[in-house]
């Protein structure tokens, strides 16, 4: 039996960072070669400028995301590009469109059931960003390296018999001033959202998926493809959820299998 095509109304990725050595292209690829979709947010930070800038890095894997994404688009699927601050260059091409890609500030996007979505990258919210550009490049540096010795952390644990560990989402859960910083960053692009009449807010940035309710607005972030390797989906049904790729993935597929679906897709099948 071949490997299932699951099936979604529309799929929000982000914090991709191709053109860096933490970027997880082979697991990215992995989830647009098995996933379709009508509609495709790229909500941000999906080309690291900012490191490129630095120094190239761009391994062939970096290549097959962006040919696969293209792939998409010719073939009818929606694909919207929403830039955040790493591609920013990319904010002076505006309402163009670039091979069937139409590159947007933000969007609305509309479920299947009727609720409307405030899309956007979410930087604009962040006073770091905004007010000190070069205290954020100075951060972005330390990610780096804390990302590194992550990698190293792990390939110990790897050799010990441990599973994954992420000492960067653990700095972020336990430092109070990052975890003051993320809380603050939620409510006000919820906050946002609800000005404008809106049911909810789609976005990234962050590097921390999550979904709650945030005084009647529902707060979405897709997460990353540097560590968590997360999106955010909407199923047929218009109810939109957080996937964990490699996890999702073995469930889906382990349903579909013991239903012994001959198309399979997530019609029917996700709860």
């Amino acid at each position: 039996m071949s490997d299932p095509t699951l099936k979604f109304r529309s799929i929000w990725i982000s914090d991709v960072h191709l053109g860096t050595s933490g970027c997880q292209a082979d697991y990215l690829l992995d989830f647009l070669r098995h996933t379709d979709c009508d509609y495709l947010y790229l909500v941000g930070d999906i080309i690291d400028g900012w490191a490129l800038k630095r120094s190239w890095f761009w391994h062939q894997s970096h290549n097959d995301v962006i040919q696969k994404v293209l792939r998409k688009a010719r073939k009818g699927t929606h694909v919207i590009y929403i830039p955040g601050n790493h591609d920013e260059g990319a904010r002076q091409f505006l309402g163009l469109m670039f091979g069937d890609i139409r590159i947007e500030d933000e969007v609305t996007h509309t479920t299947v059931d009727g609720r409307r979505f405030l899309v956007l990258h979410g930087d604009r919210f962040d006073g770091v960003v905004q007010c000190a550009k070069w205290l954020a490049i100075v951060g972005d540096r330390a990610y780096g390296i804390t990302l590194k010795l992550n990698h190293w952390f792990n390939r110990i644990r790897t050799r010990l018999g441990l599973g994954y560990w992420s000492l960067s989402q653990y700095l972020k859960h336990k430092v109070k001033t990052a975890v003051n910083f993320v809380t603050d960053f939620e409510e006000a692009v919820a906050a946002e959202a609800r000005s404008r009449g809106l049911d909810g807010v789609i976005c990234g940035h962050i590097h921390k998926a999550e979904m709650r309710d945030i005084n009647g607005v529902l707060y979405c972030n897709d997460g990353d493809w540097v560590e968590s390797l997360t999106a955010l989906v909407e199923l047929p049904t218009g109810e939109l959820k957080i996937v964990t790729w490699q996890q999702y993935f073995a469930e889906q597929s382990a349903q579909i299998a013991e239903l012994s679906l001959p198309a399979p897709t997530l019609e029917g099948v996700a709860a």
